[in-house]
């Protein structure tokens, strides 16, 4: 099949010549779209979502036609990054194909108020970004670099905390809201004793609590205790991994982080495994890859500032505001928190919260030479050692 739309590619060269390749990717199918540098025509081809062994057929057999000329012919693939993670872009560099995982957002869209969306004009668009990007435009999308297997795999420990926390949250919170609608207030779901406490409590209007809304508490209570046992499990690994950290591991990166009064356990753990495995050439990557860069829009005579942009990675942007907080109230010496504290002064509300989140892209800045050049953020005070087991 082939697209009623012709596709620009570049001519091919004389010695060589490029096979494109785009997939757009669902959990039942793959469309794949296909055409080599000097023709016009893509060709459209679906499989099976997962068939590797369709998608190289099709390849393969694309390829050879293309090769008859007497030239090789490269292959370079995209896909977008979603559902499917990395898998598929690792099995790529297997075969020899040059992939790029695009970050979705990054693609310019038209501006209608309303937009026909189909699987094959999503296709088509994917394939003109993608010639785009190797036809010598690097700026036209934004490719996404996947992280190694094993530091794909480190990254786990931390996000299941992070959803076991919210499960455990979500949890009391169920249960406090159940006995809040009879009455009980002040209960900590939490503390050793629940379940005897529950079969003394009364309610608002002086009765027991009901049978079924008891066995519907207890029932809940249980999934709590098994979750509060599921994050205590996790934390022990993450805490004997910290202790056997060999030198120049991404553990002894974690204790060179806790060193640092304000930053824990925790939050070390995250930062290395969401942040700094990452190979950054200066602080502005930094910036940009917390998603604190500024946004300024300045066209004609309107000259604003609307903000960070967020384009980063939620999960350590959200961390790094946090630790600026306790930066402030652990290291209130610090050239940092004498920056913050000469700016903002006693002023309370939206000033303050703007002021953060500079201290935020700052604050991130500095860990990152503290990890790559030794540099201690100036006036931080250090711990006398690294809480290892902490």
């Amino acid at each position: 099949m082939t697209s009623s739309h012709p596709i620009d590619t570049p001519a091919a060269g004389e010695k060589d010549a490029t096979l494109y390749v785009a997939f757009e990717l669902s959990k039942s199918k793959w469309l794949i779209g296909m055409v080599v540098s000097g023709e016009s025509k893509m060709s459209r081809h679906q499989v099976a979502g997962g068939d590797t062994a369709a998608v190289w057929q099709l390849i393969s057999k694309k390829r050879a036609h293309a090769e008859k000329h007497g030239r090789p012919v490269r292959v370079v693939s995209c896909y977008e990054a979603g559902y499917d993670g990395f898998w598929f872009d690792r099995w790529l560099a297997g075969q020899g194909v040059a992939n790029r995982v695009l970050d979705p957002s990054s693609i310019e869209m038209p501006r209608r108020a309303r937009q026909a969306k189909t699987d094959r004009l999503d296709l088509e668009r994917l394939m003109r970004v993608l010639i785009r990007h190797e036809g010598g435009e690097p700026k036209v999308c934004s490719v996404v670099h996947p992280p190694p297997p094993e530091q794909e795999d480190a990254r786990r420990v931390s996000r299941e905390r992070d959803r076991l926390i919210g499960e455990r949250t979500a949890h009391v919170n169920r249960i406090k809201g159940l006995l809040h609608g009879q009455g009980i207030r002040d209960v900590h779901p939490r503390r050793k004793g629940f379940l005897e406490q529950l079969a003394q409590l009364r309610t608002g209007d002086g009765r027991a609590v009901p049978a079924n809304l008891a066995a519907e508490i207890q029932r809940e209570h249980a999934r709590l205790v098994q979750v509060g046992e599921q994050i205590a499990e996790v934390e022990s690994q993450m805490t004997a991994e910290r202790a056997a950290a060999a030198p120049d591991s991404r553990a002894s990166q974690v204790n060179q982080l806790i060193s640092l009064k304000s930053v824990g356990p925790v939050g070390g753990e995250t930062l290395v495994n969401e942040v700094f495995w990452r190979d950054f050439q200066n602080r502005r990557q930094v910036g940009g890859y917390f998603g604190l860069a500024g946004t300024p829009f300045d066209s004609g005579q309107s000259s604003r500032e609307q903000g960070i942009s967020k384009a980063g990675n939620a999960r350590a942007r959200t961390l790094a505001i946090e630790l600026s907080w306790l930066w402030l109230r652990y290291q209130p010496a610090s050239t940092l928190s004498l920056w913050f504290t000469s700016r903002v002064g006693d002023q309370k509300g939206r000033v303050r919260r703007i002021a953060i989140v500079a201290l935020a892209r700052k604050l991130m800045v500095a860990l990152w030479r503290f990890l790559t050049q030794g540099l201690v953020p100036e006036g931080a005070r250090l711990r006398a050692a690294a809480p290892a087991g902490r």
